[in-house]
């Protein structure tokens, strides 16, 4: 029991959590509507390692502590550049909404909107420009940008998966 508590200290320490949103949703039973809360939470902890989670509850800190957990075993890594932004261009897709991240200069800071903001912050990035299109509901666009995300690639990935060096990527073999 102590090592449990000792551990959850830790991961608590180790990862900042943000709320997205809570939402009041109803089920409909025989004696009328049965009412719970709906928590969507992003726990990351700035150096590329990012989670989403939901968590469902009659009351609004169980929500979340489900909601934090969830995110905690769903945690993905973001390559992040020097700069603190994003390798590439990348579009994320989820039910209708898509989203389109491009990557900024150094001083453009996070160019987003409402629910994605707190996705970015978390995973360590501090220059994106993104723009959300099609559906405005709030879960699918920040599922869209984790899914964009996901796709994501350092430069160093995609020059071990050619078999060359990121040098002779970008610049090419040397002839002799």
């Amino acid at each position: 029991m102590a090592r449990n508590q000792q551990k959850q200290q830790r991961e608590a320490s180790e990862f900042e959590e943000r709320v997205v949103f809570i939402n009041r949703v109803a089920k409909t039973v025989k004696g009328g509507r049965r009412m719970s809360l709906v928590a969507l939470v992003v726990v990351g902890d700035g150096k590329g390692n990012v989670g989403l989670g939901m968590g469902k509850s009659a009351e609004v800190p169980l929500a979340i502590s489900k909601a934090s957990i969830d995110a905690k075993k769903n945690m993905f890594h973001v390559p992040v550049t020097a700069e603190g932004t994003i390798p590439h261009d990348v579009q994320g897709e989820f039910g209708a909404a898509s989203i389109i991240m491009r990557p900024a200069v150094e001083g453009t800071g996070v160019i987003a909107g409402g629910a994605v903001r707190p996705l970015f912050e978390l995973a360590g990035i501090k220059n994106i420009l993104s723009k959300s299109l099609g559906s405005d509901n709030g879960l699918n666009i920040i599922k869209a940008a984790a899914e964009g995300l996901k796709q994501l690639s350092s430069p160093e990935d995609v020059a071990a998966r050619r078999g060359l060096t990121v040098s002779e990527m970008f610049i090419g073999k040397k002839e002799n």
